[in-house]
């Protein structure tokens, strides 16, 4: 009991606070440490040693501090299996520019080395002249899956498949179905499924690698085959199957030609990456983008993609402003109707764009059915009434009171006038918020991605409907039922 005292007092002693908790060790600079290791080490094998204390990532993550001397003296000494490692944790643009620096025995090396679909990707940003000359010399196994992604449109699936996949074929035991995986798993390390083949060659089903290690030997690989297991034809849009692999949650799905023969398989990983592409470009089309854009696009990649839209757009906005024009009688006789506009088009652009985002985000399950799509149409309806009549009558209430206090009108006409507002903010979101729905419906019905209904093309179209909604209604009820 004594000594438990005296160890008590003199951890006191070391911290007379016990109840606050001490501050957290700051985390190693190992890009400083990288860096230092390259700069100052010249022998090859201590250089190496020295790196594989640190992981790719923060290897790759240094390149850019480097000089070109310091990345070639890399490039000389890391081993092939190493350097590429480190190279596929850098974007493709990236490994192409230090792919560059590289002689092309080296480069052959290192693309050999590389998983088949990352391969792909690289070989895109390099120029055809270059790329047919690597092609041309990279081992013929890793050619031939190369070309097999190549033959595939980017929008299709079979562009983001890789062939690093285990196939075993039907009608074996475990005990042999064990032995064809430890043959494959050198060259193929995505061994969690298990592919089979009939004996036709085509897909026939999969297995999960704890199936396969907790079955007896001797039990026919029949038993434990999911037929079921689902699957992807390669020339499937990409847009159209996202949401069908994220619903069934597996570590990778098969992908098929059209005589139903195993391609390749799509990765958990590579699905994230494709994820992060579709929203991208779903993001960039609700900007009003062709595509997307980076901090280090040329001034003429970024008027290509950004100067299209603009014009349609320049077009609408005329029809916009013709439309404005036939009301200059009611402008003239009540100037005050000018004033309000922007509150008009901007409250209708606001809802008309909610309900593009919450349709596009819909449309993204490709099993929606008719009678669905009605339900949306009529929500969207039902939230635009409502939302249009409460910021109405708030818009009734208030501006009443503006426009009799600050411009001097009379109760009767400030109230005429916060009328007419009113009416026609909630008719204007009530319209917006339907079209805001039907285009993009109406766009995925003809077959055209609903995000190409992007925002600056909803608003304009919504600016459109709120300018005839709202003189057409101050020339109606304020000018010729009213007379003000």
């Amino acid at each position: 009991m004594a000594e438990n005292q005296d160890e008590i007092l003199r951890d006191r002693s070391k911290n007379p606070n016990p109840g606050e908790s001490e501050s957290a060790p700051e985390k190693p600079d190992y890009e400083q440490q990288i860096i230092e290791i390259i700069k100052t080490i010249t022998a090859p094998k201590v250089l190496r040693n020295k790196l594989d204390d640190f992981h790719a990532y923060d290897i790759a993550d240094t390149f850019e501090k480097l000089t070109n001397f310091e990345r070639e003296k890399l490039y000389r000494m890391l081993d092939t299996e190493r350097l590429t490692e480190i190279l596929e944790y850098l974007d493709e643009e990236d490994q192409a520019r230090y792919l560059n620096e590289m002689n092309i025995k080296k480069v052959i090396s290192i693309i050999n080395e590389m998983e088949p679909d990352k391969a792909a990707d690289l070989l895109r940003e390099i120029d055809k002249e270059k790329r047919d000359i690597i092609l041309e010399l990279l081992e013929p196994e890793v050619r031939k899956n190369i070309s097999t992604i190549f033959s595939y449109d980017d929008e299709e699936i079979g562009s983001k498949m890789t062939t690093n996949y285990i196939e075993v074929p039907r009608g074996i035991s475990v005990k042999q179905a064990m032995r064809h995986l430890l043959d494959q798993a050198p060259e193929n390390d995505n061994i969690s499924t298990i592919y089979v083949q009939d004996e036709n060659g085509m897909y026939y089903g999969a297995i999960t690698l704890k199936d396969l290690i907790i079955a007896r030997p001797d039990t026919d690989l029949e038993d434990i085959i999911t037929t079921s297991y689902p699957y992807l034809y390669a020339t499937e849009p990409i847009d159209r199957v996202v949401e069908e692999l994220k619903d069934y949650n597996e570590d990778s799905i098969p992908i098929l030609n059209n005589d139903n023969m195993l391609l390749g398989i799509i990765t958990a990983q590579d699905l994230l990456e494709v994820l992060d592409e579709e929203m991208g470009e779903d993001y960039a089309r609700l900007a009003g983008l062709s595509s997307e854009e980076d901090l280090e696009e040329t001034l003429f990649d970024s008027l290509k993609k950004r100067l299209p839209w603009l014009i349609v757009l320049l077009f609408l906005g005329l029809v916009v402003s013709s439309v404005v024009s036939m009301f200059e009688g009611v402008v003239a006789q009540l100037t005050i109707v000018m004033a309000f506009q922007a509150l008009i088009l901007g409250m209708a652009g606001n809802a008309g764009t909610q309900s593009l985002g919450v349709t596009i985000r819909v449309l993204m399950d490709d099993s929606l059915t008719s009678k669905q799509k009605t339900y949306l149409i009529f929500k969207e309806a039902k939230v635009g009434f409502t939302n249009g009549l409460i910021t109405g009558l708030v818009s009734f209430i208030f501006l009443g009171l503006y426009i009799h206090l600050a411009k001097g009108y009379g109760w009767f006409d400030a109230y005429a006038i916060s009328g007419c507002i009113g009416v026609a903010l909630w008719l204007a979101m009530l319209i917006s918020s339907i079209t805001g729905t039907t285009i993009p419906l109406l766009f995925k019905k003809v077959g055209v991605d609903p995000a190409v209904a992007s925002g600056p093309l909803i608003t304009t179209v919504n600016d459109l409907v709120g300018v005839v909604t709202y003189y057409g209604l101050a020339w109606i009820f304020l000018i010729n039922m009213l007379h003000i």
